[in-house]
């Protein structure tokens, strides 16, 4: 980090984290009591505070990570401080802990954003600083930052993760993994993409070198084939390399760390019965394949600023043009998809304190027919998708792909938060965008943290069966 790019950081993490307590401070004051899943996570962190390790209340869902943590950030401030009294471990000081997560995803933001895009321009500083504070303002991260929830602490886990693979600090990374892990269960996805990442690094290999020796293949080996014949292809070379001794055993030696903590997590599984550590009646799996849909559009509408152009939009045309078999047989399945694998969770329909629920009632639920004419804007979203990590190579792209899908997929409830991070994998692994672009990138999060904010704290309602004030969040 150069002194100039150095000092810039640090005034800019300074003030980020000066306005977020001054916003901390607002929102607890008006909601000075646990709120929404807060009314498990707060009690629950209490009890280890006072050392009742083997207490656990039924209902969550979720291993004791962020209270361990917690625990042993306040413990330590609370003995320097010489606090007693109602002020340990209050609704408060267990927040402003996810306060703390925050200063360290912007700090990893700009550590991945910097490590990621190394072959840039040297004159990149105040977009690599930019693209890192604009990132760690996400809306649907920025916003539990002021609540007792899992979101930050679980997100700083898995990027401290994938910094650490990128460093090829393997053992390091497999253990933070294993901290995500016990902040959300299904963070062993995105373990399981740290280490894709490095069997997709040995399949590029062996495909270059494959496609070296072909004169006659035009294919770009960083590429994904858009076409019956290119799937066909990888599908061919993707099975040539599992059932090599010679690759496996190349794979093994470098991804060996995350086999064990993948292990564990199947016998956690094996004997727990479930990934669920609580309720589980609200927490069924299934094959809910919109998801993905979800995710793509939700993944266009954040990322408009520095994804959507002119250009790409008529490349899109031009590629339905090229190849109208290909996307009508895409669109076939979508349909297909939406047709008998749409799941709705009875949260979904009965919480009104979602935005999640405005957006199903409103769009999904004006007539049975609107999930199928989404369609082709589910096409373009995941077509978007795929052509902004087009620099990124073949079985990268592969490998992320299929973690996204063993992220959203199963998932029963559509819920914004858990878009949290493959959202900002995408968005990290995106060519470094222009200034203007990533200007415009800020103002849109810093207008939708605004605007959530203000209807957190100002509109609130109340239920005609309870006198429990009532707030909207994601």
């Amino acid at each position: 980090m150069e002194k100039f790019e150095g000092y810039l950081f640090t005034a800019l993490c300074s003030t980020n984290f000066l306005i977020s307590c001054l916003l901390f401070s607002r929102v607890t004051r008006e909601q000075r009591e646990p709120y929404m899943d807060e009314i498990f996570h707060i009690p629950q962190a209490q009890k280890y505070c006072h050392g009742k390790f083997n207490e656990w209340d039924p209902m969550i869902t979720t291993l004791p990570g962020l209270y361990l943590v917690s625990v042993g950030v306040i413990k330590p401030v609370v003995w320097l401080a010489d606090l007693t009294g109602q002020v340990v471990c209050s609704t408060a000081m267990l927040r402003f802990v996810n306060l703390l997560f925050n200063c360290g995803n912007l700090y990893l933001l700009y550590l991945l954003v910097c490590k990621l895009h190394l072959r840039e321009k040297t004159r990149t500083t105040s977009r690599r600083v930019l693209s890192a504070l604009s990132l760690s303002t996400f809306p649907v991260l920025y916003f539990f930052n002021f609540l007792y929830y899992t979101d930050a602490g679980s997100t700083f886990f898995i990027l401290f993760t994938y910094l650490m693979t990128l460093y090829s600090c393997h053992k390091a990374s497999a253990l933070l993994g294993v901290c995500s892990v016990l902040f959300r269960q299904t963070n062993i996805v995105w373990v399981a993409f740290c280490a894709g990442t490095l069997v997709a690094a040995k399949m590029d290999e062996a495909w270059r070198l494959e496609h070296t020796k072909k004169r006659d293949d035009k294919t770009p080996p960083t590429q994904v084939p858009l076409s019956l014949g290119g799937v066909k292809k990888v599908l061919l070379f993707t099975l040539e390399f599992l059932t090599s001794p010679v690759y496996m055993k190349a794979v093994l030696l470098v991804t060996w760390p995350y086999a064990v903590v993948g292990v564990g997590s199947v016998a956690f599984v094996v004997l727990n019965d479930g990934i669920v550590v609580g309720d589980r009646t609200s927490h069924e799996a299934c094959l809910n394949f919109p998801q993905l849909f979800y995710f793509f559009s939700f993944a266009l509408f954040f990322s408009l600023p520095v994804s959507l152009c002119y250009h790409r939009v008529l490349r899109f045309f031009q590629a339905l043009k090229k190849q109208p078999f290909f996307f009508l047989l895409v669109a076939g399945l979508s349909l297909l998809l939406v047709w008998k694998f749409t799941f709705v969770h009875r949260y979904l329909l009965a919480d009104n304190r979602h935005f999640p629920f405005y957006v199903w009632k409103r769009l999904f639920q004006r007539h049975e027919l609107v999930r199928f004419l989404l369609v082709p804007a589910y096409l373009f979203a995941g077509w978007n998708f795929l052509d902004s990590l087009k620099s990124r190579s073949l079985f990268w792209s592969l490998a992320l792909l299929v973690c996204l899908l063993a992220a959203t997929v199963p998932q029963k409830l559509l819920e914004f938060r858990y878009f949290i991070v493959p959202y900002l994998m995408y968005r990290l692994h995106m060519p470094l965008p222009t200034l203007p672009r990533l200007v415009v990138e800020f103002l849109l999060y810093t207008a939708v943290n605004a605007a959530t904010l203000y209807i957190f704290i100002s509109k609130t309602f109340h239920w005609p069966d309870s006198a429990v004030t009532q707030r909207f969040m994601w």
